[in-house]
């Protein structure tokens, strides 16, 4: 039996490495001193022509080498700087990570370079049929690849000596959330001494705008990029959509002190719930994401009085942001009007994929460095919404135990909770 167990009698799971790449900056300093300052990352759209678009704002990253050569490229890029960056924190072989891997990635889709690659002009007869006779000739694995939704994760698993066969998934904006949570339960299960659980999503593309407008989710105050992202504020008008990524290394604490690693945080509960209720509306009452807030806490073992901040999910959007309080007022009672509950998209915008990971990343900055980040652009309050979720300027405070949200489109709750001590 493990030296260190839970409630339940489980592995206690460590962090010992964080990495973060945001659309503030590489690496977790340049991305905790911008966002404990108030900086926002959202910016207008270079990429890519926007003139007939309805948004033409977002937090992309701009500043990696693979930023203007596609989805897929950038996504790679984006875990593969936050992974080194949180391996190289605990102190573990670049080449010999010794443990499985786990990667939130967005649905993959032929980049538009490729694209025109297959759709050559000077062929007679249907679309289908040029496509497939210039793919015929191309005699090259390129595309096959970009499009294979396993691809990232199988190049990260090689690059830096993952064990076992990696996993890929998507779970809409809770991806990076659940990536954390099957790292944590491989832990628990025994199955490894360590893990590591990577969120990353560089698929900002005119397509993904398109298709978010018209769902009407997206913000449309193009001229303030950097004000457009107000969650919970009353005129709040929808999510800014933006890229990252973010890595944790994942270890047994009993395997993290016998090595002599620096313990970072506890991952100390998990909860997930599934919403059935429409394919991007969260369920009226908020059922689902009370149910997920209550299964982290029982799963940590902790009380509602025992959380002492919340990450909120807080995507700006009308719907969401009100769901959110009503869940978090139902678990919590009058209390919650007294816990700081702010929101790190207001000013890095929703990294979908990525979205959990980097929030529970900063979650664990929050702890360690004793400052709760503000929730910007709170400048007119929604009075149906009583939190206080730290207006504009960042805050001191002992936090020892975090709840960190991720509520996502079609149903998809997932809630961690994380802890500074082990105990």
């Amino acid at each position: 039996m493990a030296k260190f167990t839970d409630h339940l009698g489980r592995p206690v799971v460590a962090v010992t490495g964080i990495g973060i790449v945001t659309s503030l900056g590489v690496g977790k300093k340049d991305n905790w001193d911008a966002l404990t300052s108030g900086k926002s990352g959202i910016h207008p759209i270079t990429r890519f022509p926007t003139d007939c678009l309805n948004t033409r704002i977002s937090g992309t990253v701009d500043f990696l080498d693979s930023s203007s050569k596609g989805a897929t490229a950038l996504t790679y890029e984006l875990a593969e700087t936050a992974a080194r960056e949180a391996i190289g924190e605990a102190n573990l072989p670049s080449t010999d990570f010794g443990g499985p891997l786990f990667l939130a990635a967005p649905p993959v889709e032929l980049d538009w370079a490729d694209r025109f690659k297959l759709y050559t002009a000077g062929h007679d007869g249907p679309v289908t049929a040029r496509v497939l006779e210039v793919a015929r000739g191309l005699n090259s694995e390129d595309i096959f690849e970009t499009t294979q939704f396993g691809t990232i994760a199988d190049r990260l698993s090689d690059e830096f000596g993952a064990t076992g066969m990696p996993i890929t998934l998507s779970t809409a904006c809770a991806s990076g959330a659940t990536a954390i949570q099957l790292g944590v339960e491989a832990i628990r299960r025994g199955e490894a001494d360590r893990a590591i659980s990577i969120g990353a999503d560089g698929s900002v593309t005119a397509e993904a705008l398109i298709r978010f407008s018209l769902l009407s989710a997206l913000s449309t105050q193009n001229d303030f990029p950097e004000k457009a992202s107000k969650p919970f504020s009353r005129d709040r008008d929808g999510f800014v959509i933006a890229e990252g990524a973010a890595a944790l290394v994942l270890e047994s604490l009993e395997s993290a002190l016998a090595r002599g690693a620096r313990v970072l945080g506890i991952l100390r509960g998990c909860g997930e719930r599934a919403d059935d209720f429409h394919r991007t509306r969260s369920k009226p009452d908020g059922s689902p994401a009370i149910a997920a807030v209550r299964a982290a806490l029982s799963d940590a073992g902790l009380s509602e009085s025992q959380i002492g901040y919340v990450n909120a999910h807080g995507t700006s959007t009308p719907e969401n942001d009100k769901m959110e309080h009503l869940s978090l007022s139902t678990v919590f009672g009058e209390n919650i009007r007294n816990i700081p509950v702010s929101s790190n998209k207001s000013m890095i915008g929703h990294t979908l994929s990525a979205a959990g990971a980097v929030e529970a990343a900063f979650s664990l900055l929050t702890m360690r460095e004793g400052i709760i980040p503000p929730t910007i652009n709170y400048d007119n309050p929604d009075p149906a919404i009583e939190l206080d979720v730290v207006p504009n300027v960042k805050r001191s405070a002992d936090v020892s135990s975090v709840l960190s949200n991720s509520f996502g489109f079609g149903g998809q709750n997932a809630c961690l909770v994380l802890t500074r001590e082990p105990v």
